[in-house]
């Protein structure tokens, strides 16, 4: 191999190495990013328990009040 293919190599060898950097950095905040939009998803479903909860409390109330009047 001349020193020109090797040359070549080289530089094809060191662009892989940073393309795949590049990539393992994109990978890491992808999955950062799916973590934090797997904890909103948690918080808002708690969060929309609760609002039903609390409506399924006011209608039982509501029910309630109707049946005494």
């Amino acid at each position: 191999m001349d020193d020109h293919n090797l040359k070549a190599l080289s530089k094809k060898i060191e662009d892989l190495i940073e393309f795949c950097g590049q990539l393992d950095s994109e990978n890491r905040k992808l999955k950062a990013e799916a973590r934090n939009w797997q904890q909103e998803r948690e918080q808002l479903i708690e969060k929309t328990d609760i609002a039903r909860n609390r409506v399924e409390a006011m209608i039982t109330k509501l029910k309630a009040i109707e049946q005494e009047s």
